[in-house]
């Protein structure tokens, strides 16, 4: 990438926009910040974050697996079990994940107070 500038890199057809709108995803961070501890079955990661349908878990995997953040395993025992777990690559996502929580928590109320303040602002914006 070479010659590109810092503005360059989220461009429609350059790879680091396409990640961005990978992690982007609603349920994405919470995926992985779910298996940042090992790996989980679907189950459990259902019950850890909480409000995600068994679709949606599903699809959010799926995504994962494809673009080779998180690694499936399925276990020839009866009954079945399959565990998720991240790849080297879905790691190295967690510290800027915690990060980005870190920051969440520090002004989450400022956040929400800016909409109270002005909430023709928002409606403008859309």
């Amino acid at each position: 990438m070479s010659g590109l500038g810092p503005g360059d890199l989220f461009l429609a057809d350059c790879p680091a926009r396409l990640a961005v709108e990978l992690i982007a995803d609603k349920w994405t961070v919470v995926v992985l910040a779910g298996l940042s501890k090992g790996p989980v079955r679907h189950g459990e990661l259902i019950e850890l974050i909480g409000g995600i349908s068994r679709k949606m878990l599903t699809q959010t995997l799926r995504r994962l697996e494809a673009h080779g953040l998180i690694r499936r395993h399925a276990y020839a025992e009866v009954p079945p079990r399959v565990e998720y777990e991240l790849t080297a690559l879905g790691a190295t996502l967690i510290e800027p994940i915690h990060m980005l929580a870190e920051w969440a928590r520090e002004n989450g109320d400022a956040v929400l107070n800016a909409l109270d303040e002005d909430p023709k602002q928002v409606a403008h914006n859309d």
